[in-house]
């Protein structure tokens, strides 16, 4: 196994600038990586060898004429496929875009292009990014790195299990009420959800367009900070964007210094239904923060208990809408066609082949919540407990600086264990909605292994809008006195590929 796979980005970063290696040499590994371990893991739908090499050798040829390069110029990258990227399949996991090529590229691409990202290629996930544990893939399932009997979590299981694997040293995922964090958790990675409207979604396929988010995902705090500032930034393609400067992200997680802080552990995120050694490995965190210097203040947010309902009334509907253009006659796939056939006949017969069956599920519960009769009472009470939601928070953040909880309640479960039940599958994110229902940012990091399974177990911080500068801080902070005290990162102990 080569070392330059088990380095991080911001290391990578420095044999680059100072030529110790090669961006092609970097790439290489990293391709060879996949090739070694993938057909176990899967976490990478398509693996653009020829594009990732040419980007290379076009950051290498850049460095030798003395152009001045972005610190991750040469960095590998997986790619969640869901972003459109020009002449590479974007298929969103799902049997309805499986051939789609798009013309062109999302934002968040073309800027990590623009930087010199190595994209190796396009990662797993759940179909239509609806699901927390990527069994929902049309193309199946990928594997937990740490137990390939489990679950990486979703829907963005893919590009953590290409960090947690060594595949790639930096992901992108999306995140809708947790596809980022909670799959961090369970893999012992780093993922952050950015405020709504800090990071541009266009060219993102579109699950709820009030929930969804991009955001950068890591083996480290800095890595992820570092790929946060790459992305982010206001886009006038994005009407949601939002044009205000970036928060010094790498700086603070540069500094990570939270003596004097106020942070909030959330009273309704930690309790029944929390596995004993996720909850102990957060309380042992706590104590950590506050040995730290920062004063620890329970506090209450009761509307968080009805996050998880108002979010599957929200998120079908949005889901809904968003999926109605797949019909076989405008967009996708289209089956049935045999100019025999009416319209209609076409496209009942194409959304139910093209679609699996968790997106029928979600469809139909938004198309009901949406129907004339249940609109005030189902989704638009929805949008009322997202409103009390907010208001919680902003009366949390008067208090304290940031909050904590526990990212996911229990660790990876086994492939399959959930499958046939969707409320327990939904409960996987009952810690992350509440941030996205608010619009506001949120990272995942790992704080240790839970003693009943040794698989990792992940830490929540969250901060008010357009602070995701304190999730850094208070995050750098946290991990770096958590490397010291076991001696080596926690992906040194992993057991699996």
């Amino acid at each position: 196994m080569s070392e330059l796979i088990r380095k991080d980005a911001s290391e990578l970063s420095g044999l680059l600038e100072s030529r110790e290696v090669s961006a092609v040499e970097v790439a290489q590994a990293h391709l060879d990586r996949i090739a070694d371990v993938d057909g176990a893991v899967r976490a990478f739908l398509h693996v653009d060898t020829e594009g990732a090499l040419n980007a290379a050798k076009n950051v290498d040829a850049k460095r030798a004429a003395g152009e001045k390069l972005g610190a991750l110029a040469g960095v590998p990258l997986g790619l969640k496929d869901i972003l459109a990227t020009k002449g590479l399949p974007t298929t969103v996991g799902s049997k309805m875009l499986e051939n789609w090529i798009p013309p062109y590229d999302a934002t968040v691409v073309t800027r990590m292009r623009e930087a010199g990202i190595v994209i190796l290629g396009k990662t797993n996930m759940d179909e239509f990014a609806m699901g927390s544990s990527t069994e929902h893939s049309a193309f199946g399932p990928t594997h937990n790195p740490w137990d390939l009997e489990r679950i990486p979590g979703g829907s963005g299981g893919g590009s953590s299990a290409c960090l947690a694997a060594f595949e790639a040293p930096l992901a992108i995922g999306t995140d809708t009420g947790g596809s980022i964090r909670q799959p961090a958790a369970v893999t012992g990675t780093v993922g952050v959800k950015p405020t709504y409207g800090g990071v541009s979604r266009y060219g993102a396929v579109a699950l709820a367009s009030s929930l969804d988010q991009i955001g950068p995902c890591g083996r480290t705090v800095l890595d992820t900070a570092l790929l946060h500032e790459v992305i982010a930034g206001f886009d006038s393609m994005d009407q949601t964007s939002i044009n205000a400067p970036v928060p010094a992200v790498v700086e603070a997680a540069k500094r990570g210094d939270i003596k004097g802080m106020k942070i909030g552990v959330v009273r309704e995120l930690g309790g029944e239904g929390y596995q004993a050694g996720v909850r102990q490995r957060f309380d042992e965190a706590v104590v950590v923060l506050q040995s730290l210097g920062a004063e620890i203040v329970e506090v209450s947010c009761p509307s968080f208990d009805y996050a998880l309902a108002a979010y599957y009334l929200i998120l079908p509907s949005e889901c809904s809408s968003n999926l109605a253009k797949f019909d076989g006659i405008r967009f996708g796939l289209r089956v049935g066609d045999d100019g025999s056939r009416s319209v209609e006949q076409v496209m009942s017969q194409t959304r139910a082949e093209g679609f699996g069956d968790e997106v029928i599920r979600r469809i139909m519960l938004g198309t009901y919540a949406l129907s004339a009769g249940y609109y005030d009472a189902y989704y638009g009470q929805a949008q009322k407990i997202r409103t009390l939601i907010a208001q919680d928070f902003a009366k949390a953040f008067s208090q304290v600086d940031v909050l904590i909880s526990p990212t996911a309640p229990t660790t990876a479960f086994k492939i399959g264990e959930k499958l046939d039940d969707p409320l327990a599958m939904y409960l996987n994110d009952v810690a992350t909605i509440p941030v996205n229902l608010a619009g506001l940012p949120g990272m995942s990091l790992p704080i240790g292994l839970a003693p009943e399974d040794n698989l990792p177990v992940g830490l929540q911080i969250m901060a008010p809008a357009m602070a995701d500068d304190r999730l850094y801080n208070v995050g750098a902070a946290l991990e770096r006195a958590l490397v010291a005290q076991w001696g080596a990162p926690i992906l040194s102990s992993m057991a699996g590929v």
